[in-house]
């Protein structure tokens, strides 16, 4: 169970994130959406306790993600916008080495690799992958360990339409058992995703509920609530 409590961040005079409440529990796939510079991405990073909020709380699991970081960072796993990876490794020396920052048995790698597709990469160096592996690395690295919470920073940017696909039936298939928080600016990847919006608008939560069901009408939505 994931809880943030009226949170606010700000950095000198900006004020990132005003006052956003929301809660997640298992199952809900969360399309977190807002236009650029709405505050996305400080918003998951204060709740991966990368960094700390203003004012206001954020639990998991009723742990503070900030003094109990060690002790949660096996349950979350993050895939960031950027994708920052160690170019100089090959994938399994990289994928391991992620294990064991996470104090996770580095054997699992093979068969996390073969979940995202990314077996026969797995001795290549990630200088000579294409984007789209790379990503999938990024996926690899974010579920070691069976994490309960992932939260993917847009998780299709940069990919060819199959490539797209690949990661959005593997995001279905794993939702039943975690949380999933993602950012994306594909509205599109919302609808076929997602079962639930949380839409923030210049650091505000302007949305927080189901996802609509008609075809096009998530587009709508977003497009009333941040102009």
């Amino acid at each position: 169970m994931i809880q943030l409590n009226s949170i606010t961040k700000q950095f000198g005079s900006n004020r990132a994130v005003k006052d956003v409440s929301f809660s997640a529990k298992r199952g809900d796939i969360i399309g977190f959406l807002g236009p650029n510079g709405a505050g996305k991405t400080t918003t998951m990073r204060m709740l991966l306790g990368l960094i700390k909020p203003t004012t206001g709380t954020i639990t998991i699991d009723k742990l503070d993600p900030i003094y109990n970081r060690l002790q949660l960072l096996p349950t979350i796993g993050y895939l960031p916008e950027n994708n920052p990876l160690y170019e100089d490794m090959r994938v399994s020396e990289y994928l391991s080495f992620i294990a064991q920052a996470k104090g996770i048995d580095s054997s699992e790698v093979g068969d996390i690799t073969a979940r995202v597709d990314l077996s026969d990469r797995i001795d290549s160096r990630i200088s000579s992958l294409s984007r789209g592996y790379r990503q999938r690395v990024g996926l690899a690295a974010a579920l070691i360990g069976d994490p309960e919470i992932l939260v993917l920073d847009e998780p299709t940017s940069g990919l060819d339409p199959i490539e797209q696909e690949k990661i959005k039936s593997f995001i279905k298939t794993i939702a039943k058992k975690k949380i999933i928080l993602f950012s994306t600016h594909i509205l599109s990847e919302i609808e076929d995703v997602a079962n639930r919006l949380v839409i923030i608008n210049k650091g505000e939560l302007v949305y927080d509920g189901k996802k609509p069901k008609k075809k096009g009408s998530v587009e709508t939505l977003f497009k009333k609530l941040v102009g």
